[in-house]
C-alpha cells in the first residue's frame, strides 16, 4: 500500500508544484505520428499492481483518451490498434542538507549558562535537513506492430500534500502539460484544439 501511495504522488505531484514541473518530450528519428489512427492501452500497465488497475491508471487512461481523442485518434477496446500507450510513474525521497554561518553567544553546548554569565562570542553554523520527494511521470506511445517506442512525455517535479488531496486533478494537469508536446494528430488531421484539464 506504501508503495502505491508513493506512486500515486509521484503521478500527481505536478500540479501541485508552484513553478509547475519540467516537462520533456522526445520522439523517434523518422516518426509520422499523424500516420497512425487508432490506439489502445497496454496490458498491464505502468501504473497497476498486482495485476490489478489502480486508481492513478485510470486517472492517467481518462486524461490521455480526452488528449488522443481530441487529436483525431479513435480508442480501440480490445484488439490490434496502431498505437499502444503506457504510463509510468516514481517517487523517490531528497534530503537537502543546508548550512549557513551562524553567530555564537557563548551559551555552551546544552545552554546551561542561560545568560548568566557570557562564554567567548564566536561564529558557529546553523544547520537545516530539508526532506521532500521528487515524482516522475511518464507517458511512452508506441507503435503496436513495430513494438517500437515513437513518442515519450516525461514530467518531474516536487511532490505536495495539495496533490494528495486531489490526484485526478494533478494528473489531469500533468496529463495536459505533457500532450502540449505531443506532435501528431490522427491522420493528419487539424491540430487539436480546446483541450483541457
Amino acid at each position: 500500500m506504501k508503495r502505491l501511495l508513493a506512486l500515486a504522488a509521484a503521478g500527481l505531484f505536478l500540479a501541485a508544484c508552484s513553478s509547475g514541473p519540467t516537462i520533456r518530450a522526445n520522439s523517434a528519428p523518422g516518426a509520422n505520428l499523424a500516420a497512425y489512427k487508432t490506439y489502445t492501452f497496454a496490458h498491464p500497465l505502468g501504473t497497476d499492481r498486482g495485476g490489478v488497475e489502480t486508481p492513478l491508471s485510470g486517472y492517467f487512461k481518462e486524461a490521455t483518451r480526452r488528449e488522443m481523442d481530441a487529436r483525431g485518434y479513435k480508442y480501440v477496446e480490445s484488439g490490434a490498434a496502431d498505437l499502444l500507450i503506457n504510463f509510468g510513474a516514481n517517487a523517490k525521497e531528497n534530503v537537502d542538507v543546508r548550512s549557513t554561518p551562524a553567530p555564537s553567544y557563548g551559551y555552551g553546548y546544552y545552554g546551561y549558562r542561560g545568560g548568566m554569565y557570557g562564554g567567548w562570542y564566536g561564529t558557529g553554523t546553523d544547520v537545516e535537513t530539508v526532506r521532500y520527494k521528487v515524482g516522475t511521470a511518464n507517458i511512452d506511445v508506441v507503435d503496436y506492430a513495430k513494438k517500437q517506442l515513437v513518442w515519450e512525455g516525461l514530467a518531474e517535479g516536487k511532490l505536495s500534500d495539495k496533490v494528495m488531496k486531489d490526484p485526478r486533478a494533478a494528473v489531469n494537469a500533468v496529463v495536459t502539460e505533457l500532450f502540449k508536446q505531443f506532435p501528431g494528430n490522427a491522420g493528419g488531421a487539424a491540430p487539436a484544439t480546446g483541450t483541457s484539464s
